[in-house]
């Protein structure tokens, strides 16, 4: 029990274990513990992997259907254990977002995932599982999902950026400049995912660490109001004033209805302005055909510069 709190306790450090890297022949499952999904966006995914020179394996319940979910609460939990739990897989796909993982957040036990890391990939409501990663001390993977593995082409980028960093390769991003974007450069712990779920963990054991990190956020279906309401919770709560540097993603599916008096990242310029550290906008991450794989956990380099944003992995730990 001694050993257990220890390890707990070490888990708002930067110090995050990266699981192994995947090779040919490897195991991987996919499982689906927030929204339910169609069966044919699971199988497109596992002919995808297969084709990658992966074994894939999915969760007895992975098209379960349950209201909204993709099953009831103990099935979704059952399928999660097993593939965190199972001794050859080497990542846990999620098949999609929507809601639900905020069910089996302090219901999954680490035991035997201690013994054989894997990564866990997805992003929306998969925040959720990202968060409880970090909190147990393991790096994750912000990406696309199973779901985007069988609605993407072959040599879509994002679905190469994220083979690639399974494979251990991972890419330096560079982007376009945004006229509100605050020129610097830092280091620091890359942490982030949806912005509602992020700020719906707040205050609980599962909050991201804020000091040493530059953080990402994105979000959709949310109006200009809720999304400032929640970066003034991020602001108010002491987190910006600590972060390293600010990735501030795509918002999308939100009509800016003037209730602002400006646009929407214009609101939030504003509210991170006195920072001194380099903040971007527009980084292409979020509910977008271009989703770039971000590692949740991972050291990286942050460049805003006069020309262009520059992300910059780095895994030597």
């Amino acid at each position: 029990m001694l050993e257990e709190r220890c390890k707990q306790k070490n888990t708002s450090n930067s110090n995050f274990q990266f699981p192994p890297f995947l090779q040919a022949g490897d195991k991987v499952a996919i499982v689906s513990p927030s929204g339910k999904i169609d069966t044919q966006f699971v199988e497109g995914a596992k002919q995808r992997l297969e084709s990658w020179g992966l074994k894939v394996i999915t969760g007895k319940h992975v098209c379960d259907s349950s209201g909204l979910y993709a099953g009831t609460i103990k099935h979704r939990l059952k399928d999660l254990q097993r593939a965190m739990d199972h001794l050859e897989v080497k990542a846990i796909f999620c098949s999609r977002g929507g809601y639900g993982a905020v069910h089996l957040i302090d219901k999954l036990d680490f035991t035997a995932f201690r013994k054989h890391p894997k990564w866990l990939i997805g992003y929306s409501d998969v925040t959720t599982l990202h968060n409880l990663f970090q909190k147990n001390g393991y790096a994750s993977l912000h990406s696309p999902m199973a779901y985007h593995l069988t609605m993407e082409s072959e040599d879509d980028p994002c679905i190469m950026y994220l083979k690639d960093i399974l494979s251990g390769n991972p890419p330096t991003y560079t982007c376009e400049k945004h006229e509100l974007n605050k020129q610097g450069h830092a280091q620091g712990v890359l942490r982030g995912g949806n912005m509602s779920v992020i700020c719906g963990l707040r205050g609980t054991p599962y909050d991201i660490a804020a000091e040493g990190t530059v953080l990402f956020i994105e979000d959709v279906n949310e109006e200009p109001q809720a999304i400032e309401r929640m970066m003034y919770n991020l602001k108010l709560g002491g987190v910006l004033e600590k972060l390293s540097g600010l990735i501030i993603g795509q918002f999308t599916k939100y009509e800016e209805d003037g209730s602002l008096g400006k646009d929407l990242y214009a609101a939030l310029a504003d509210l991170v302005k006195e920072y001194n550290y380099p903040v971007c906008f527009n980084f292409p991450v979020g509910h977008v055909t271009h989703n770039l794989p971000l590692i949740n956990g991972a050291r990286v380099e942050f460049t805003v510069g006069e020309k262009e944003v520059e992300l910059k992995f780095n895994l030597n730990r």
